[in-house]
């Protein structure tokens, strides 16, 4: 299987079952698509004559011959086996998302987590939870040394205090376990003062400040109780937490149906001195307002390649910045069978809400339907997550055929649930965005080398 598009001057060919990415010029390019076709030397020359005139096609056919020989075009899918090992293979928790404070200073429109409730009441998870959550990680995370602790929310700074002891507590056993915990906490700032700066840059490996980007469009979307706006409040905030940081950041954005020309904010935020900059599309029930429309998919897929393109630019002039949709490692990179099961929602990665019940990620909590046990007991029902271990992108049909399936792994599944019922399907509208995302991705690679 093969994919190929144009973006600027470069025409690019992906060989999707070797992972070859390849820059042809114009004639090679159609060579391609045509032999892609079923269609013989003799025929493609016949049709590629009446373009591009008398040329000489045989070193284009050796090159392609070569390439091929190589293993590196038009190689055959030789995955499928694979599949028996995925739904085999030992469960390792490897992460846990700690709903920490199940209630919001903000009252941001498009909330999944309804201002913090996820479908229940506001609450806050006790430290004694907190300390369950590790050790539940410990005991569940066999060999691996590694572990990630991300606070999650509503606001995780309304519970600060129990985030400070739970990371204490996890630092105090990692000699004895041969644990290394690696925190990430997620805030909108309000919250933010020198004392919480200092303590999430000495021990947070990776901090996420949530905003979306212009004044205008952040204030619309993510308005105080009172309904003010909250931009003006948190980015000195912001600024002042990412110039004292020497760890990993980003400032992470959702974009909406109010703010499709989404490259103006992301641009914004890196006018504003920011150089990790994360915005993501709204997933919301097509009855909101705010929500994706599937009319608004080609000006979204155009609003990549216009960002793609100003990145390029300020590449070259040294005012750079990094986009998290668009990077991609192309010589190393995931192995395969995290190519083919993405997050690892499930099994390897878990939520945690405030009174210690485990779900299969942050979207699925307060779903009765999805709780898996809880932090004390543990995995209780075995029979969903053998569901999640299952879902993987060589499980989905519609995902088979699509050349991107080893980028984007089959998608989010809470994504998949909301909109079709099923963890097995995919998000359509979020695969269209994904496959621009890789289509610029690589792009910015070949500008770069």
């Amino acid at each position: 299987m093969i994919h190929q598009y144009k973006i600027d001057d470069l025409n690019v060919v992906i060989d999707v079952n070797s992972g070859g990415i390849h820059l042809f010029d114009e004639c090679s390019y159609d060579y391609v698509a045509l032999q892609n076709e079923g269609k013989v030397h003799e025929e493609i020359v016949g049709l590629l004559n009446k373009q591009y005139g008398d040329v000489d096609f045989s070193e284009v056919q050796s090159e392609i011959k070569q390439l091929t020989d190589q293993g590196m075009l038009f190689t055959e899918d030789n995955y499928e086996h694979i599949l028996d090992g995925l739904s085999d293979r030992e469960t390792v928790v490897k992460a846990l998302c700690l709903h920490i404070a199940h209630d919001c200073n903000l009252k941001c429109k498009y909330c999944f987590a309804e201002e913090g409730e996820y479908h229940g009441e506001r609450s806050m998870m006790s430290l004694e939870v907190g300390k369950k959550a590790i050790d539940f990680l410990v005991a569940n995370s066999k060999n691996r040394k590694n572990l990630e602790i991300d606070f999650f929310g509503g606001e995780p700074l309304m519970n600060f205090e129990v985030v400070k002891e739970i990371v204490y507590y996890a630092k105090s056993i990692e000699a004895k376990y041969n644990k290394n915990f690696r925190f990430t906490i997620t805030t909108n700032g309000v919250l933010l003062d020198n004392d919480k700066i200092n303590f999430i840059n000495e021990y947070m490996y990776n901090v996420v400040l949530s905003c979306d980007g212009r004044r205008e469009v952040h204030d619309y979307m993510r308005p105080t109780a009172n309904q003010k706006g909250s931009y003006d409040m948190i980015m000195p905030k912001f600024k002042d937490i990412v110039s004292k940081r020497e760890g990993s950041y980003y400032i992470r954005g959702t974009f909406t149906h109010h703010n499709l020309d989404f490259a103006k904010d992301v641009i914004s935020m890196a006018d504003e001195g920011f150089d990790l900059i994360s915005v993501e599309p709204v997933v919301a029930p097509l009855s909101a307002d705010y929500a994706i429309k599937p009319e608004d998919i080609n000006l979204l897929l155009k609003e990549y390649e216009v960002l793609a393109k100003e990145m390029v630019k300020r590449n070259i002039t040294g005012k750079g910045f990094s986009f998290f949709h668009f990077m991609i490692d192309l010589n190393g990179g995931p192995c395969v069978a995290k190519r083919l099961t993405g997050c690892g929602a499930g099994t390897e990665y878990l939520a945690v809400a405030p009174f210690g019940d485990l779900y299969p990620c942050h979207q699925f909590v307060g779903m009765e339907e999805f709780k898996m046990g809880t932090v004390e007991l543990g995995v209780e029902n075995t029979e969903l997550r053998s569901e999640f271990k299952g879902c993987n992108v060589l499980a989905k049909e519609e995902c088979s055929n699509c050349w991107a399936k080893f980028y984007c792994s089959g998608g989010c599944m809470a994504n998949a649930y909301n909109y079709n019922g099923s963890i097995q399907s995919v998000y359509k509208m979020g695969c269209e965005l994904e496959k621009k995302r890789v289509e610029c991705a690589i792009y910015l690679k070949a500008k770069e080398i």
